[in-house]
């Protein structure tokens, strides 16, 4: 993630095995089916491994034996948990003018269903740490700014190979989202530096008229007291959606951690899918109200690191996911 935005007039300036099962009784919404089914039970633990396992190729930022590693276990460990698995492979140019070499991960459950719903996340990490006091030029870990979305969608893979979702759902980790330009670089300004990866996706489609009936995008979702608030971007593009995700959060008992506060509009993945393809996607990025940037205090610093991944968040997010795919009919 990137940036954001006071208002959205000035946003649109910028063109863009063993698994445990617990019984829901749901209620008569349309954001429920209306018959007991047993949920899968998220397993915090696992989605912790998966963030470990990430970082044990190190940083992964693009053109590195890191990034290439990853990608490489992140394909098969898809495989391994019976997705149908499609790398669109690219090249895109970032502000400093070096020309990358992404890799947009595709993992998808039951593909002839045309009911379908899309989950997102990046996998690569920054290469700088712009908001640390020391080392600014060095890599960071990405825990959290990449990894964690990851982790919960890995075990969300897991999930989906033990008791098969009755949608559609497609997997998506975007490419050199947070090759963006740092403040103050010396380089010229570059619009829209960041989310290339998705930039990439959305107007080179693997798939034409793919609409799936909308997203969901985790980025920053495994830090200490996550805290979600509802961005403008999402609130304008994406409103149901976002009342869906809500209300799944509600029912899992993770209310607390999805607040039904409004936030600024946020440049992130999913403005360029709602705006360049008219997909409704949610954000789902941690909101401090605290910190300066407004996100994760330890945003683009070398403290996202395994030690600042809490469990507990990967838990509330994965659970609401469960909760929102398997109510779907």
């Amino acid at each position: 993630m990137k940036k954001y935005f006071f208002g959205l007039a000035l946003v649109s300036l910028f063109i863009i095995e063993g698994c445990q099962f617990e019984s829901k009784q749901t209620t008569n919404n349309e954001n429920a089916i209306d018959s007991t089914v047993a949920l899968p039970v998220f397993n915090e633990d696992s989605s912790f491994q998966f963030i470990e396992a990430q970082l044990a190729f190190g940083t992964r930022v693009p053109n590195s034996k890191g990034h290439s590693a990853c990608a490489n276990y992140l394909v098969e460990k898809l495989k391994q948990y019976k997705a149908s698995v499609f790398v669109q492979e690219g090249s895109v140019t970032a502000f400093d003018g070096k020309k990358l070499n992404i890799k947009n991960i595709i993992a998808s459950y039951n593909p002839t269903n045309n009911k379908r719903v899309l989950l997102c996340a990046h996998w690569d990490s920054r290469p700088f740490a712009d908001q640390d006091s020391k080392d600014q030029d060095q890599a960071i870990m990405g825990a959290n700014d990449g990894g964690s979305g990851v982790g919960v969608l890995l075990e969300m893979a897991r999930l989906f190979s033990i008791q098969n979702p009755n949608i559609g759902v497609d997997l998506i980790l975007f490419d050199a989202e947070d090759y963006g330009q740092p403040e103050g670089s010396k380089f010229p300004s570059m619009q829209d530096s960041y989310c290339l990866g998705s930039q990439y996706w959305c107007k080179n489609q693997p798939s034409k008229g793919y609409q799936p009936m909308y997203g969901i995008l985790l980025d920053m979702v495994g830090g200490e007291n996550v805290v979600f608030h509802q961005d403008e971007i999402s609130r304008t593009y994406a409103p149901a959606a976002v009342e869906k995700v809500w209300n799944a959060a509600a029912k899992a008992g993770y209310s607390s951690t999805f607040e039904y506060k409004n936030s600024p509009a946020i440049i992130d993945d999913h403005y360029y899918i709602n705006t360049l393809l008219n997909i409704p996607v949610v954000d789902l990025i941690h909101h401090d109200e605290s910190s300066n940037s407004g996100f994760w205090t330890h945003w683009h610093t070398h403290a996202d690191n395994i030690n600042n991944i809490s469990k507990k968040s990967l838990k509330a997010v994965g659970q609401t996911l469960v909760e929102v795919i398997y109510s779907e009919k």
